[in-house]
């Protein structure tokens, strides 16, 4: 009797502000943001089934995950995880490495069980300074990193590839296999700035997977970008057979942002303050003052070290839908949006299920318009570069 498979959404690169105890894991990130409360916030408000949550080596947090375990508000999933409601919380970890004479990059990190991660975070803690931190960096060969997640039951996926700081593309190298072993790599994240056509410029992204994940550093960006898969459950276990497309498992969409909205687009001069939005490539000088303090653009750092001509996706790929997450709709608040969840019940059902007459049945014709014409690309974007992000200019 043959499986039944469903449909899912993923969003596996969510980050830990703070403990429950109040000490910080990500710096930057919001202190609500807990691992009891992303549990929370994705399974009731986004609607997502699979979440990734990439600060599970801290200490703190697996302090955290004991105790929501022992409460019996969550419980192991057999096959990798941990349950909250419907939502299953990947245990993951990103690090950072760098190897001599290249700039830093970041990986992500993911193991089936809290034992392991522990474990783990034991091998770790000699090789940082602070192990109860988010995204350190490791005193260890990044090659050494592979073989010790691999040899764990582990995988491992570069986080926001073409981010031009610290990412394998953006920073480190021109070429994987400078940095890292080929074939102890499962996936790939595209990051904010960038969708698959632009990835597939190089050739050697062709045999891996890719994701969009949301980066998020507080409860609202959860699922800005995510995946949708086929499994029959969301665990550690099906996330490997999709991503290596066995069994009837795999990606079947990647929704991320019009990369015309990332922070890192387009190249932004520091001196005139401008992104140089121009259709062919830019340099080393800024073209409207002349000035050398270049941030590099993510398209613009793929077209430097491209191999191929023009882009040439995989016959293998899955769609990649833009998304224009609700907080960048100009003019719904916070009150149209809770009124909205209130009436559909989560955000990916707004996203993509709710019509548009329902829509304007609670915020009105125009906005519903919006929010119906940027599922499909019809609404025109400005760049973003520089460390901020693009915008919506309307229909």
């Amino acid at each position: 009797m043959s499986e039944m498979l469903t449909t899912c959404y993923a969003d596996l690169h969510i980050h830990i502000g703070r403990t429950e105890k109040g000490d910080p894991v990500k710096i930057s990130g919001s202190r609500n943001l807990t691992f009891a409360n992303i549990a929370k916030e994705a399974a009731e408000r986004k609607g997502i089934s699979l979440i990734g949550i990439i600060d599970c080596h801290s200490p703190g947090v697996q302090e955290d995950i004991h105790s929501c375990l022992d409460r019996g508000e969550m419980s192991e999933v057999p096959g990798g995880g941990i349950a909250y409601g419907n939502t299953t919380i990947l245990l993951g970890c990103e690090l950072e490495i760098r190897e001599p004479g290249q700039g830093p990059a970041h990986l992500l990190v993911y193991f089936p069980t809290l034992q392991i991660m522990s474990e783990f975070t034991s091998w770790l803690a000699k090789r940082m300074k602070n192990v109860g931190l988010s995204s350190q960096r490791l005193h260890a060969p990044a090659r050494t990193l592979q073989e010790e997640v691999y040899a764990r039951g582990g995988i491992v996926i570069p986080a926001h590839i073409f981010t031009p700081h610290k990412s394998i593309y953006g920073s480190a190298a021109d070429h994987l296999r400078d940095v890292l072993d080929p074939d102890l790599i499962s996936g790939f994240e595209l990051g904010l700035s960038a969708d698959t056509e632009m990835s597939s410029w190089l050739s050697e992204l062709d045999r891996y997977p890719l994701l969009t994940n949301s980066d998020a550093h507080s409860l609202g960006k959860i699922g800005r970008e995510y995946n949708e898969l086929l499994l029959r459950e969301p665990s550690f276990d099906e996330l490997l057979l999709a991503l290596t497309q066995r069994d009837g498992r795999r990606i079947t969409a990647n929704y991320g942002l019009s990369p015309r909205l990332g922070k890192y687009h387009r190249t932004f001069c520091g001196n005139c303050q401008e992104i140089v939005d121009e259709q062919g490539n830019t340099v080393d000088r800024c073209p409207y003052c002349g000035s050398h303090k270049l941030v590099r653009g993510v398209l613009d750092r793929i077209r430097s070290i491209a191999d191929r001509t023009e882009p040439c996706i995989p016959p293998s790929r899955p769609p990649y839908y833009v998304q224009v997450p609700l907080e960048f709709i100009p003019g719904l608040g916070k009150r149209k949006l809770e009124a909205l969840l209130a009436a559909y019940g989560t955000e990916m059902n707004i996203l993509h299920k709710v019509t548009e007459r329902e829509l304007s049945a609670v915020v009105g014709q125009e906005l519903a318009t919006m929010i119906v014409k940027a599922r499909s690309g019809e609404i025109h974007l400005a760049s973003g570069g520089g460390g901020t992000y693009g915008k919506v200019l309307g229909e």
